[in-house]
């Protein structure tokens, strides 16, 4: 045995033995029994022991880590972290999700994970429609405004000559959820087509009216373009930077329950459509194709 493991040998046995100073001062009961229980253990490990005894009066699960050996602690430290993810209805033994709490995403990371798309298309859109000079602090508050107002509304009463778009919910839940309000109101008032003017093609100096298909993101910008101007040509009831936000949700209100003058602007626009589809057959238009 190398001489280090022959000194520390010896120091320990002589410790177990109780060879060891006077002590002027008695102990307290506290002391004196942790005093015994480190004899204990001492002479334990003199002996080659890997677990201490366990003190008269205390239990075994308060003993702290230190006092068993590293590899004993290590095994302890992965049956926990086993038991922790079999509490998280993860597989402990599932290569890929062994040493994380929730495990790996899945790759690649769709866009919509991203940090600029954590909003509603709809409310993010409708955001930067709201914004002037650059002011999105501004418009987000606004936005904040008409969220609320929607959220604090009355259960809106259906006009059925004016019929919301097909995915609404039943009018008693469109205020528990205010971004599916307002994904409704814009949705249901958002025009199909627009109305393209070809300058000179229709003989003698005039345009030629042409209907043409719109995307869903410039149908809602169309819709809520609308729903704008309306709310800035109504009164205000009060002062404040409140009012704004205010008219623009009282309009979507009045959207969804079919008093709106946009529901007009819609209807024109298809009546318009319709009235010059016969357009699309033009042989002009074929030299643009």
């Amino acid at each position: 045995m190398p001489p280090r493991l022959n000194i520390l040998s010896s120091a320990c046995k002589a410790l177990a033995r109780g060879v060891t100073r006077p002590v002027t001062v008695a102990a307290a009961p506290h002391q004196q029994q942790q005093n015994a229980f480190l004899m204990a253990a001492a002479r334990r490990f003199s002996d080659n022991t890997t677990s201490p005894t366990t003190p008269p009066g205390q239990d075994d699960s308060v003993l702290h880590p230190s006092m068993f050996p590293q590899n004993q602690q290590s095994d302890h430290q992965i049956a926990l972290s086993k038991l922790e993810m079999v509490a998280y209805g993860l597989n402990p033994f599932d290569v890929s999700v062994d040493g994380h709490k929730f495990g790996l995403p899945e790759l690649p990371i769709p866009s919509e994970m991203h940090k600029s798309y954590r909003y509603d298309a709809v409310v993010n859109l409708m955001t930067k429609l709201l914004m002037k000079d650059g002011k999105l602090a501004k418009a987000q508050r606004d936005m904040t405004l008409i969220l609320a107002y929607l959220r604090k509304a009355s259960t809106p009463k259906l006009n059925p000559a004016r019929p919301l778009v097909g995915y609404a919910p039943a009018p008693e839940f469109l205020p528990l959820d205010p971004v599916m309000y307002l994904r409704v109101a814009i949705d249901s008032v958002a025009p199909l087509i627009k109305i393209r003017h070809f300058k000179g093609m229709a003989g003698g100096g005039r345009a030629l009216e042409v209907p043409a298909p719109l995307a869903e993101r410039q149908r809602r910008r169309t819709a809520f373009g609308w729903i704008l101007d309306a709310a800035a040509k109504k009164k205000s009831k009060g002062s404040g930077r409140t009012m704004f936000p205010h008219r623009v949700a009282e309009e979507i209100v009045a959207v969804v329950e079919g008093k709106s003058s946009v529901w007009d602007k819609r209807f024109e626009v298809h009546k318009r459509g319709t009235a010059v589809r016969a357009n699309l057959n033009d042989f002009r238009l074929k030299t643009l194709m």
